[in-house]
Protein backbone atom coordinates (compact mmCIF):
# COMPACT_ATOMS: atom_id res chain seq x y z
CA UNK A 1 0.00 0.00 0.00
CA UNK A 2 1.19 3.43 -0.76
CA UNK A 3 1.87 6.58 1.70
CA UNK A 4 -1.03 8.15 0.59
CA UNK A 5 -3.39 5.51 0.75
CA UNK A 6 -1.92 4.98 3.95
CA UNK A 7 -2.36 8.17 5.05
CA UNK A 8 -6.02 8.63 3.97
CA UNK A 9 -6.73 5.49 5.47
CA UNK A 10 -5.53 6.55 8.94
CA UNK A 11 -7.86 9.94 8.32
CA UNK A 12 -10.59 8.22 7.79
CA UNK A 13 -10.19 5.92 10.32
CA UNK A 14 -9.64 8.45 13.13
CA UNK A 15 -12.88 10.36 11.31
CA UNK A 16 -14.55 7.18 12.07
CA UNK A 17 -13.56 6.83 15.36
CA UNK A 18 -14.07 10.56 16.31
CA UNK A 19 -17.94 10.63 15.04
CA UNK A 20 -18.61 7.16 17.01
CA UNK A 21 -17.29 9.14 20.09
CA UNK A 22 -19.69 11.79 19.24
CA UNK A 23 -16.91 13.96 19.34
CA UNK A 24 -16.49 16.99 16.95
CA UNK A 25 -12.73 17.86 15.62
CA UNK A 26 -12.35 20.77 18.19
CA UNK A 27 -13.04 18.45 20.74
CA UNK A 28 -10.99 15.88 19.73
CA UNK A 29 -7.95 18.34 19.10
CA UNK A 30 -8.33 19.99 22.70
CA UNK A 31 -8.03 15.90 24.16
CA UNK A 32 -5.32 15.36 21.93
CA UNK A 33 -3.01 18.23 22.24
CA UNK A 34 -2.99 19.66 18.45
CA UNK A 35 -5.27 22.14 16.61
CA UNK A 36 -8.60 21.75 15.30
CA UNK A 37 -6.79 22.31 11.62
CA UNK A 38 -4.01 19.67 12.30
CA UNK A 39 -7.04 17.02 13.08
CA UNK A 40 -8.92 18.13 9.81
CA UNK A 41 -6.01 17.60 7.86
CA UNK A 42 -5.14 14.35 8.86
CA UNK A 43 -8.34 13.07 8.56
CA UNK A 44 -8.22 13.94 5.28
CA UNK A 45 -5.13 12.36 4.97
CA UNK A 46 -2.80 15.60 4.24
CA UNK A 47 -0.23 15.74 6.76
CA UNK A 48 1.98 12.89 7.75
CA UNK A 49 1.63 13.03 10.98
CA UNK A 50 4.38 11.46 13.70
CA UNK A 51 3.52 8.30 16.21
CA UNK A 52 3.56 10.19 19.09
CA UNK A 53 0.78 12.47 17.25
CA UNK A 54 -0.96 9.69 16.47
CA UNK A 55 -0.34 7.73 19.81
CA UNK A 56 -2.06 11.15 21.24
CA UNK A 57 -4.46 10.56 19.15
CA UNK A 58 -5.66 7.26 19.62
CA UNK A 59 -6.24 8.25 23.52
CA UNK A 60 -7.59 10.97 23.41
CA UNK A 61 -10.75 8.70 21.10
CA UNK A 62 -9.66 5.91 24.50
CA UNK A 63 -9.00 3.25 21.72
CA UNK A 64 -5.65 0.94 20.72
CA UNK A 65 -3.59 2.78 17.87
CA UNK A 66 -4.42 -0.55 15.92
CA UNK A 67 -7.82 0.62 16.05
CA UNK A 68 -6.59 3.75 13.57
CA UNK A 69 -4.06 2.28 11.91
CA UNK A 70 -5.77 -0.83 10.45
CA UNK A 71 -6.70 -1.23 6.79
CA UNK A 72 -10.08 0.00 5.69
Amino acid sequence: MNKDIRLKTLGLNIKIERLKKGFSQEELAKLAGVCTNYVSQIENGKPNPTILKVIDIAKALDIDMNQISKSV
